[in-house]
């Protein structure tokens, strides 16, 4: 026998889509029951109905009684898009009592209230620049032009490359315009 053939596999849903019903009552069986409870609840509605209103159809004869169990047996397996009538009623209450905006986490969400965005800003006098540094010394001016590339025919070496240590920053005197003219004004505005 092969591992195929010993794997069988079932399946129930059509136990489990069976709808519930109503057929014996202790050992009394229900006459031509059995009866779902969209059945029981539209033969008691309608003969509490009937009962109560018998002044207004009574001339007609029997024709309410029948159409009454006209329903009733209509109701047996009702489908409201493809559910059954009870489930699908309880759908539209809830769905009738949901929130507009719907839940998050449970619980109602709202849009919060509108409030103005108030905001505010202050102008200051800029603080005075830092002095300007010496002109740099001849030593740092100039520095030595390094290749841009290693010869490809260069092997590498097992030693760890040094960095050559950095120059100090030199920072350069005014180069726009505005910045010529502030050095200006702290120079006294002589030239």
């Amino acid at each position: 026998m092969t591992a195929a053939a010993a794997r069988v596999g079932r399946f129930y849903t059509t136990a489990r889509r069976h709808p519930w019903v109503l057929g014996k009552i202790a050992d009394w069986k229900i006459p031509l029951g059995p009866y779902t409870p969209a059945q029981i609840t539209v033969a008691v509605g309608g003969g509490f109905l009937l009962v109560k209103t018998i002044s207004w159809w009574s001339w007609m004869g029997p024709i309410p009684i029948v159409g009454w169990a006209l329903v009733i047996w209509m109701v047996r397996r009702p489908k409201v898009r493809g559910r059954a009538p009870m489930p699908a009623a309880l759908g539209w209450v809830l769905l009738g009592r949901q929130p507009r905006g719907g839940r998050i986490g449970g619980r109602a969400a709202r849009d919060r209230a509108p409030r103005p965005l108030l905001g505010s800003f202050t102008v200051e006098d800029a603080p005075a620049p830092a002095p300007l540094p010496a002109a740099p010394s001849p030593a740092f001016a100039r520095r030595p032009a390094r290749a841009a590339h290693p010869s490809p025919a260069a092997g590498r070496s097992s030693s760890p490359r040094r960095t050559p240590p950095a120059a100090p920053a030199v920072t350069a005197g005014p180069v726009s315009g505005v910045q010529k003219l502030l050095t200006l004004a702290q120079q006294g505005g002589a030239r």
